[in-house]
């Protein structure tokens, strides 16, 4: 495990352009948007995105070299292109887990390496626990688990005590007999059928914009702004509630470190930001501990958001690595 130090941060690498796009019916009514970029006979990676209900965007394409990398992006279950849009029918880890399968034989890929930061490490893990054989390297930035604990800190007011302005915004936005499950609160308010739609939306806007006020280390207003488009609320927010409702459709709190010896000969790099006010560094300490044969690469100066220039920095040199 080591610390970053860097003054000459290496940046995304340009724009390009997808040389295929289309949509994938998977099990239960459910039509994945699936890309593809890069070089065609480079080395496959699969990009998952964060949230859940985070979608995925052009930009990330950038984080692989071109020529070196197959580069595939999909939407998960209910947004971003997928359809259909915000749902939460047959929408379970489990059944993202099936469907990342389902790309990779729809693509006739046999291996490929996993990059994923925040709930998209979360699923990264999973996916990699169960189908070991089918996974070259985990890269992973902003370490989350789906344990109690964590979800504690975020909606339960750890989080808060470094923003409370945001805080008490968000919090307040519920009635105070409330506050004791702030997530089982909103996922009511975002999933009954006795919500109108445009109060629904509002609890949307509220939630998607607590984690956009909080996922830098310095403001950053793009992320805000982004976070209230209507569509983007309401698939981010609806998901994400739907999944910690449920504490990820886990069996327990403590699953992925319970089962990550499974990952055993897989390389692993994980990317995290030293004051990482969603994701805690805590974490991915303990899952580092569990794993001796990871590199853990603390960044002295960032939050959570991929795009912090060290971040980007550090998943950069990562997949250059592979």
């Amino acid at each position: 495990m080591r610390s970053t130090a860097t003054s000459s941060f290496r940046g995304l690498y340009p724009p390009i352009e997808t040389f295929h796009e289309e949509y994938l019916n998977v099990s239960d009514g459910h039509k994945l948007y699936v890309e593809q970029s890069g070089n065609p006979n480079g080395i496959p990676v699969i990009f998952l995105h964060g949230g859940p209900g985070g979608g995925t965007s052009p930009t990330q394409r950038r984080f692989f070299d071109p020529q070196k990398f197959h580069i595939i992006l999909f939407d998960q279950r209910g947004c971003g292109k997928s359809e259909p849009h915000a749902s939460l029918e047959n929408n379970t880890t489990w059944d993202l887990i099936k469907d990342i399968e389902a790309i990779r034989e729809h693509l006739n890929i046999e291996k490929w390496a996993v990059f994923g930061g925040s709930w998209g490490s979360t699923l990264a893990l999973l996916y990699a626990i169960v189908h070991p054989e089918r996974t070259n390297a985990l890269i992973l930035r902003g370490i989350f688990l789906m344990r109690e604990r964590e979800l504690d800190w975020f909606y339960g007011g750890g989080t808060g005590a470094l923003f409370p302005e945001e805080w008490s915004r968000f919090k307040n936005t519920i009635p105070h007999h409330e506050h004791n499950d702030l997530i089982a609160a909103y996922h009511t308010r975002l999933t009954s059928d006795q919500i109108p739609q445009k109060e629904q939306l509002m609890y949307a806007k509220e939630w998607s914009l607590w984690e956009a006020s909080t996922v830098t280390l310095n403001p950053d207003q793009h992320s805000r702004t982004l976070s209230v488009d209507p569509r983007f609320a309401l698939a981010f927010a609806r998901i994400e509630a739907h999944y910690f409702k449920n504490k990820g459709f886990l069996d327990n709190s403590n699953y992925i470190l319970d089962n990550c010896h499974k990952l055993q000969g897989i390389p692993i790099t994980l990317v995290q930001g030293r004051y990482d006010a969603i994701c805690p560094p805590v974490s991915a300490y303990e899952l580092a501990k569990e794993m001796p044969w990871t590199t853990l690469k603390i960044v002295p100066v960032a939050g959570h958001s991929a795009f912090e220039p060290a971040i980007t920095h550090e998943l950069i040199c990562a997949t250059d690595d592979l």
